[in-house]
């Protein structure tokens, strides 16, 4: 029973991230597809999270602890190229 209400949990959270994709590729503004490419880094994660609970393994916590990290960092940089325009500031010389 607990592993069925697992693999429905799955299937809800993929048919989510299809809209998501939806989202990133037809959004109206740059901002909505950053808000749906950090859902989608969520959603991937729980997903891969539940999988680990119904195979009974630890295997997958380094790419859980790996795509939260490259989630939160993509979720970083689209924001700082949304207020500013770039990612980094620097001249030709090094300088900020």
């Amino acid at each position: 029973m607990f592993e069925a209400v697992l693999w429905i949990s799955v299937t809800f959270i993929s048919l989510a991230m299809i809209g998501l994709i939806y989202r990133v590729i037809k959004g109206p503004t740059v901002a909505d597809r950053v808000v749906a490419l950090d859902a989608i880094g969520i959603s991937l994660v729980s997903v891969i999270a539940l999988v680990s609970i119904v195979l009974e393994t630890s295997a997958f916590l380094d790419i859980i602890l790996l795509i939260g990290i490259l989630a939160f960092i993509g979720t970083v940089a689209f924001s700082k190229f949304l207020e500013k325009g770039v990612i980094m500031e620097y001249d030709r010389n090094g300088n900020r």
